[in-house]
């Protein structure tokens, strides 16, 4: 099946969507992991678990928006995806740290 630029455009971002889901349930996994302490059988058990459900999660995006294929976009988009969640929680944690300097060192010059 041949598809257009603009539903090949559509898919990309809808896979890039996928991306920042499965990036984000994963830290939420792994924030988890850092409320409670989990022996490494149990860290091991979960992300098969995780993995699996992303798989299936996945399969199931890729089976609705390009009915089962393996398309290039589709892949490129999840990484993509993934890497601006990345992206975006390293400069929001950047910031962050910023703000909480400066409120530091307005509270000691009080």
């Amino acid at each position: 099946m041949i598809l257009g630029i603009g539903k090949e455009t559509a898919i990309l971002l809808y896979a890039g969507l996928s991306g920042v889901i499965v990036f984000l349930s994963y830290q939420v996994l792994y924030l988890f992991r850092r409320l409670f302490r989990h022996s490494a059988v149990m860290i091991g058990i979960e992300d098969l678990l995780y993995w699996v459900v992303v798989s299936v999660y996945l399969f199931h995006q890729m089976y609705k928006t390009i009915y089962g294929s393996i398309r290039w976009f589709f892949a490129l988009g999840v990484v993509l995806g993934c890497l601006f969640a990345w992206t975006g929680k390293k400069l929001s944690t950047e910031i962050w740290r910023k703000w909480q300097k400066s409120l530091e060192k307005k509270r000691k010059k009080r």
